[in-house]
């Protein structure tokens, strides 16, 4: 596998680690510098700590080739990154006519008076190069050494953004000779990391030297994401299609998707392939499965509408749920949730009828129904169909998890090449 340019990213200031500024900046500069191909391997919040960011600095240059900095560029006291950046590349600081002259114009655009303290701003170490802040007062730093390149940026996202794509991912690019990285998320849904792993493990241990491969798993989902370094973009493509073909025979049937596809998109475009109607009846769900069907645009053509029934009087008033069923088996039972789903298609004249009812918890559950116990039903009219769940005691958690079963039941049911594992 060619060598791949690694990079660091350094975030300074107390603020950050407090938790009192949620650090945007990282996750930005990640995902340009992966679309750069330049792979980062570490991300490091230090506080304003003098000794902190010096051993930070030593550290980061060991492992990394590039070292982007944001934060402590400001012209208080507290804003230690300057100095210490002149300290630790041992060189000293003085006015720079460029970026005195940058501070200046800025201030002059804006009709203000340049003060004492901002034309601190334009005291830079010798060593470094400046780099250009058109939003701003506080230039940026290029430090180059020993092959290694450090870039000190201001921490407000706008103006490191600007200098990012203006200046130094043209730059970096001009430095090193960077590869080519080709992500390709695979979409699986309604089984666990560990069986997904167990099905596919001779498939992942055949994988190329050149891909890898990372399982991310969320409630009822595993993603897959095969990332592949090289040189052509294009023969990467090619490389990772080849095996998810090889993967299909084995995980076929858990794959829904690919990359920014969403369960709920998914099940729009099936409904509108085979022409049908959906509705819902949620009780332990309070609406958030019928939030997902339509916040996907267009699902006016297929969504026909719902009924949120918390209380038994209104799954029987609006649903028709027999009163004699609750009485004998309660609103969380198969034969309530099977009722449930029948009623609201019949009721709203579409084609499918889905419904929920469970304990979200964190009370009102009992030793035969523990918290997390949940029916979900499905009926077509033809067919119909209930599973049971045994979630966890967290509300939100059980209402979300819930409600991707709920979708994962509906692709099932409208797929005629899916074999029913449930």
């Amino acid at each position: 596998m060619d060598e791949i340019i690694k990079a660091e990213i350094l975030t300074i200031g107390d603020e950050i680690l407090y938790g009192q500024i949620l650090d945007t900046n990282s996750q930005w500069i990640s995902d340009v510098l992966d679309r750069a191909g330049i792979r980062i391997t570490q991300k490091t919040t230090v506080g304003d700590n003098e000794s902190d960011i010096l051993r930070a600095f030593r550290e980061a240059e060991d492992r990394a080739d590039i070292v982007l900095i944001t934060g402590g560029l400001g012209p208080t006291k507290d804003d230690l990154t300057k100095p210490l950046l002149a300290r630790y590349f041992d060189c000293p600081m003085e006015p720079n006519p460029d970026a005195l002259r940058q501070v200046s114009e800025f201030f002059q655009s804006k009709g203000l008076e340049l003060t004492p303290v901002n034309e601190l701003q334009a005291t830079l170490p010798v060593c470094c190069e400046v780099v250009e802040n058109k939003l701003g007062t506080a230039p940026g730093m290029w430090f180059h050494r020993d092959g290694k390149v450090f870039v000190s940026m201001p921490g407000v996202p706008h103006e490191m953004k600007k200098m990012m794509t203006d200046t130094v991912i043209p730059r970096l690019h001009e430095v090193f000779e960077t590869a080519v990285i080709y992500h390709k998320l695979i979409k699986t849904i309604g089984i666990g990391e560990s069986w997904l792993a167990s099905k596919i493990q001779d498939w992942e241990d055949a994988l190329p030297e050149n891909i890898r491969l990372a399982y991310l798993p969320s409630l009822g989902q595993v993603k897959l994401r095969l990332t592949a370094f090289g040189t052509d973009r294009s023969v990467l493509e090619e490389q990772v299609a080849e095996q998810i073909e090889k993967l299909k025979p084995l995980a076929g049937n858990f794959i829904y998707g690919f990359n920014g596809d969403e369960i709920q998109e998914v099940i729009g475009r099936m409904l509108c392939d085979q022409c049908c109607t959906i509705a819902t009846a949620e009780s332990c769900t309070g609406g958030y499965l019928s939030h997902l069907i339509t916040s996907v645009p267009g699902s006016s053509e297929y969504y026909v509408g719902s009924v949120i029934a918390y209380e038994n009087t209104i799954k029987e008033a609006l649903l028709g749920v027999q009163h004699q069923t609750l009485l004998d088996h309660g609103a969380v039972s198969e034969e309530t949730a099977l009722e449930m789903a029948a009623g609201i298609r019949k009721r709203t004249g579409a084609k499918i009828g889905v419904s929920t009812t469970g304990i979200a918890g964190p009370g009102g559950g009992t030793p035969e129904k523990p918290v997390g116990t949940v029916w979900i039903a499905y009926d077509d009219g033809k067919e119909a169909y209930a599973r049971k769940l045994q979630l966890w005691k967290d509300r939100d958690v059980n209402i979300r998890a819930t409600a991707v079963a709920v979708l994962n039941m509906i692709r099932i049911r409208l797929s005629k090449t899916i074999e029913v594992t449930e």
